[in-house]
């Protein structure tokens, strides 16, 4: 089960609106959270603490605060939506970015980004698609299995029981890959390891008496 809830804030203290999900999953080139994305992640940890919620990533850029939470066994849209309205309200609270901002709070998905060791080391065992830089020799996609990390470096083993060790610095952009089991529709045919469909979000619309226009988004995606 994915979660996703997103807090579009124009201003402080906007209420909440229900609007459809989008399932884009933005590839971000930046291995190094930014300085201001730093003391976010310092600001909002007593909060996760509280509810037993990790923080997986978080990035802000553009006027967008990205914030991936995760917990042992999963989240759900609860947890989701009660995180999203204490980091909103910590937020407002610390007046720590003065301009407008969308805060989307989610879980990773199934197919997370990999940006850091301890998000390559979390995925030791998993299927990965990785991009190097264009400075990197050999191949650019390195497709298989993620075998081994530590700090600095991660080693993908492939079908034919090869390998190849990559510098985390070499690593362009880098994702988990989710394999699934699902036959083709009747009359098509679908890539060998990829299911035949993507699974389908689900949302309904609410209506608020707020002053200020906001959108927040809950969807949950079976799968």
């Amino acid at each position: 089960m994915r979660v996703l809830l997103v807090f579009a804030a124009v201003g402080r203290n906007a209420l909440p609106n229900t609007i459809p999900n989008s399932t884009s999953d933005p590839e971000r080139k930046d291995y190094n959270m930014s300085a201001q994305a730093d003391r976010l992640g310092v600001l909002i940890a007593p909060v996760l603490a509280e509810l037993e919620l990790s923080l997986y990533d978080l990035d802000y850029s553009g006027g967008n605060l990205r914030v991936l939470l995760d917990r042992p066994g999963g989240i759900d849209l609860g947890a989701i939506t009660q995180a999203t309205r204490r980091i909103s309200n910590l937020l407002d609270e610390a007046d720590i970015i003065s301009s407008a901002y969308t805060l989307e709070v989610s879980s990773p998905g199934l197919e997370r980004n990999l940006r850091t060791p301890v998000h390559f080391a979390s995925a030791i065992g998993r299927e990965v698609k990785i991009k190097t830089r264009p400075s990197v020799e050999g191949e650019r996609r390195v497709d298989g299995t993620l075998i081994a990390a530590d700090e600095t470096t991660c080693e993908v083993r492939f079908e034919d029981g090869s390998s190849r060790v990559l510098q985390l610095s070499d690593i362009e952009r880098a994702k988990t890959h989710f394999v699934g089991d699902a036959a083709p529709k009747p009359g098509k045919g679908s890539r060998p390891g990829r299911p035949a469909n993507k699974s389908s979000a689900t949302s309904k619309k609410a209506s608020t008496t707020g002053k200020k226009p906001s959108k927040t988004q809950p969807s949950v995606e079976e799968g």
